[in-house]
């Protein structure tokens, strides 16, 4: 008799990743304060970028992916500690900065909204398939563009053109890159789990 790959097991709806870690309020702060670190870390793996204020840097993969993997609403909690405690003085932004007078903060604020909807798409099973995670990790790049861009603009007199050129053009050959690195991760992760919705 062969021994078979585990057996899939159905989950609840609304079941992400992080779901599959037995339950406790202490997982639950574990999540959400790692997030936050693993967000700030994936910060400063940045490169500056010629005429931009706004450098290359993990972090937006990182917010996207914590969101995905914590759901909304822990997603949302890890972002919004990760925010509230970079404008506090923690120099976990991109090029180990703090703050919230920089041209990039907007960006952060991005994050946030996208963490929170991409792990809400996960309580959904977007995270589960490769063309569900592409969908995703595209809506939430889309969202943190959507609040950065603008906010480039302002913060720096910059035409909404300008933004555009400085703060979203050079960016989206690293986005299409971190999203397959998503769409490989997280149905895998899935996967090795052994479980499907």
């Amino acid at each position: 008799m062969s021994i078979a790959a585990a057996p899939v097991r159905s989950l609840r709806p609304g079941t992400v990743l992080a779901d599959l870690i037995p339950a406790s309020r202490v997982r639950d702060v574990a999540l959400v304060v790692g997030g936050a670190a693993l967000t700030g870390l994936a910060a400063q793996i940045s490169v500056p970028v010629p005429g931009s204020p706004v450098p290359v840097s993990g972090q937006t993969f990182a917010a996207l992916l914590v969101g995905t993997a914590l759901g909304a609403r822990r997603g949302f909690l890890a972002l919004a500690l990760y925010t509230v405690a970079g404008m506090a003085g923690v120099p976990w932004f991109a090029q180990a900065t703090s703050g919230y007078g920089m041209p990039s903060f907007g960006y952060v604020l991005g994050m946030l909204l996208a963490a929170t909807v991409v792990g809400a798409l996960a309580c959904r099973g977007a995270d589960r398939s490769v063309l569900r995670t592409a969908g995703a990790m595209a809506l939430g790049s889309a969202l943190v563009y959507a609040v950065g861009v603008p906010y480039l603009a302002l913060a720096t007199g910059m035409t909404f053109g300008q933004a555009v050129a400085a703060g979203l053009t050079p960016f989206l050959v690293g986005d299409v890159l971190k999203a397959a690195l998503a769409m490989g991760v997280l149905p895998a992760a899935w996967k090795l789990a052994g479980r499907k919705g």
